[in-house]
């Protein structure tokens, strides 16, 4: 069996950047284990500009972004394996692996660093009635058959969900030709990033129809149309409210969840709200040496920020790997209670001890709110208060704390990160 000091499952950008930290930080027995053919990940077929502008203060499309990572990873020489699916890691993070050169092999880790990414929601999730014919694609897989095999999934479109990529898609469709005549969602905001609805709907004069949903597929071999209608507040159609729109092509972009199979088989506990592992504030899950960094820990909204976390992932597998046992004993925890509006936080658990000299705590918020404000209490006492103009569930929230601050609580046990109206 071979053994290495850091294996990382996933070579996308989370993959990729925590290899680059655990090496810069004096680990050289890294392995990354990637199932695509590349590294990179989605990004890949993310070929859109407007990556890296906090990580390399300029707009890069997905594949150069990929591609400086790649760069880094080629010269630090960390190894990697392609073809490679991850089948099984044991809670003593024994990892069983297979690919065609090797057939089924297994590898020791002494730290594993979790960065499968996250998966599309698929039609079967969403209960619409109709049969199955043809022209029905997440938008994801439309995204990779237009931009990375060549092939057109069809003319006529209405993208159902209004994520990131089907509004990108609603974009990339218009410019290969396509008509696509409506956007629906079925909240009543939109699950995209501002810039996206602005720069790849209005832009585009596309219809955004919030509240709706599709009730009902026509065609039996090749997709005919769709009716769609509006949704009350609990999400049931409203009778009179549906219109029908001709079309060869429904794309679904109706969430993202994180690819949780491996962490949920080896035991690690799991957070209902994200899909995601619980972690404290070095990225490490309810298994000792285990980190998750990225999508597979909670879907983001810039992969700048999964970059900065996965930078911390590889960080911390690295001093795990040298100190092991002797960091666990010191320090307290300190739990972090999301309430009013914020539906979880990322950490769910900070030990001031072990901590860097400030965190990023990251969130996300379950409506929209307008002129309010971002707090959070220690204990009883309200420490932070940012007045923010809106905030929506579609893009990321955070707060800094500093190690400096919550020193000066030496008895605190919860922080709660909140929404207040001004």
């Amino acid at each position: 069996m071979k053994s290495y000091d850091v294996v990382i499952i996933g070579g996308g950008p989370a993959g990729l950047a925590a290899a680059i930290s655990s090496k810069k930080n004096g680990i050289d027995s890294i392995l990354i284990l990637e199932r695509d053919k590349e590294l990179g990940g989605i990004l890949n077929q993310c070929i859109h500009n407007g990556f890296g502008l906090h990580t390399f203060k300029e707009e890069l499309t997905g594949p150069e972004y990929a591609a400086r990572f790649i760069e880094q990873v080629k010269e630090l020489n960390i190894e990697y394996e392609l073809n490679t699916m991850v089948m099984d890691i044991s809670p003593d993070k024994v990892v069983t692996a297979m690919n065609r050169t090797e057939g089924l092999f297994e590898i020791k880790a002494k730290a594993i660093v979790l960065a499968m990414g996250c998966r599309e929601r698929s039609r079967g999730a969403l209960n619409i009635p109709g049969y199955r014919p043809a022209g029905i694609f997440s938008a994801g897989t439309a995204q990779r058959l237009v931009n990375i095999e060549g092939y057109m999934p069809g003319r006529e479109v209405v993208i159902l969900g209004s994520g990131d990529i089907g509004l990108i898609m609603a974009r990339r469709m218009t410019f290969e030709g396509a008509k696509v005549k409506v956007v629906a969602e079925l909240m009543p905001y939109s699950g995209g990033l501002k810039r996206n609805i602005v720069q790849c709907l209005d832009d585009y004069g596309i219809p955004l129809k919030l509240s709706h949903t599709v009730l009902d597929i026509k065609g039996k071999k090749r997709l005919e149309g769709i009716t769609l209608a509006e949704v009350d507040s609990k999400g049931k159609p409203i009778p009179g409210t549906e219109e029908y729109y001709s079309c060869d092509t429904l794309l679904l972009s109706v969430g993202l969840v994180p690819e949780n199979e491996i962490s949920r088989g080896m035991g690690v506990e799991m957070n209902p709200i994200t899909s995601g592992p619980n972690v404290n504030e070095s990225l490490e899950t309810s298994i000792e040496g285990v980190f998750a960094c990225g999508n597979v820990l909670h879907v983001h909204d810039l992969v700048d920020f999964v970059s900065e976390e996965a930078t911390t992932a590889g960080k911390n597998a690295a001093i795990y790997v040298k100190n092991g046992k002797e960091r666990k004993s010191e320090g307290h925890e300190i739990m972090l209670n999301p309430i009013d509006g914020v539906r979880y936080t990322v950490p769910k658990n900070i030990n001031v001890q072990r901590m860097d000299d400030s965190i990023t705590v990251r969130f996300r918020v379950g409506g929209v709110y307008k002129n309010c404000y971002v707090s959070a209490y220690f204990d009883d006492e309200r420490v932070i208060r940012r007045k923010r103009p809106v905030v929506a569930p579609g893009e990321m929230e955070e707060i800094k704390l500093t190690k400096e601050q919550l020193l000066k609580y030496p008895d605190l046990k919860t922080i709660t990160v909140k929404i207040e109206e001004a």
